[in-house]
């Protein structure tokens, strides 16, 4: 069961279930441990984007003062709180049905950091950026952001919405 706090952050106490989420796809981040061990004994902190995902999966439930949330609640918190949020759980949605693991990328200054395998397993390969189809994107906001993935030493991957998501994947490479 994950608490929704007064910030809109959500948070697993339990210890156990702590685990149990995080185990099952890397959901999460455990509380001052940001690379944990299976067994490790803190909380989990979730994105809103992971929580409302999971509850989707019927894998958590969340409550606030011993009061249910349901997904139509936690959207609309999510909606109020976060730009894109919609945007975000749709591709986060894709990239989990795809079997990729998905994190925050806010320390890649990206929406998301994609992974294989998973933290602590591989580092990740791709960090993820998304944009509305009809948004115009500048040839120095590519340059921008290829650098960023290269200093970090990650492929570069926009995420294009309109009624699908297309994928368009930047690489460099010295000439």
């Amino acid at each position: 069961m994950a608490e929704l706090l007064d910030d809109n952050r959500l948070i697993i106490w339990d210890i156990a279930d702590s685990r149990r989420v995080y185990n099952d796809g890397f959901y999460g981040e455990p509380l001052g441990d940001p690379r944990p061990k299976e067994d490790f004994d803190d909380p989990l902190l979730l994105d809103p984007v992971e929580a409302l995902y999971l509850v989707q999966q019927k894998k958590i439930k969340v409550h606030k003062q011993n009061n249910s949330i349901g997904m139509k609640k936690l959207r609309e918190l999510g909606e109020k709180t976060f730009s894109r949020f919609n945007e975000k759980y749709r591709v986060y949605s894709d990239l989990r049905k795809r079997g990729f693991v998905v994190t925050p990328g806010i320390k890649y200054g990206c929406d998301f950091a994609v992974y294989e395998s998973g933290p602590g397993i591989d580092h990740a390969p791709y960090v993820v950026q998304i944009m509305d189809s009809k948004e115009e994107l500048s040839a120095s906001e590519i340059v921008k952001a290829g650098r960023l993935a290269t200093t970090v030493r990650k492929s570069f991957i926009l995420a294009i919405i309109n009624e699908d998501i297309r994928y368009l994947e930047f690489n460099w490479w010295k000439a």
